[in-house]
């Protein structure tokens, strides 16, 4: 894992915040690795990759369902051997779930 870091003196040759890879179970550094000052560990947002359009979602494995009527669906990011049109209760119509990517 990567975490961030933010020195509470002056920055080092490091910059005032920084990066440090180390494993999930270590304890958080406490002094710079670079020139030893205090440091404290920052609370940053994950990066997340969100798929933005139906060719992304397909690309990614899932499947996307658009309701067309009642009890009929469109399978937009149909593969393969996949029907396009899901009809609720016909099991041989729905998306193969166990495909994987």
């Amino acid at each position: 894992m990567i975490y961030e870091y933010e020195h509470l003196g002056k920055a080092c040759k490091l910059g005032k915040t920084f990066e440090f890879e180390q494993s999930i179970k270590d304890d958080p550094l406490e002094l710079c690795p670079e020139c030893g000052q205090a440091i404290k560990k920052l609370i940053s947002a994950p990066m997340i990759s969100i798929p933005r359009s139906n060719s992304e979602l397909k690309s990614q494995g899932f499947s996307k369902l658009v309701r067309r009527d009642k009890g009929v669906y469109e399978n937009v990011t149909a593969q393969d051997n996949e029907k396009r049109i899901v009809n609720l209760g016909d099991q041989s119509s729905y998306p193969d779930l166990k495909k994987g990517k």
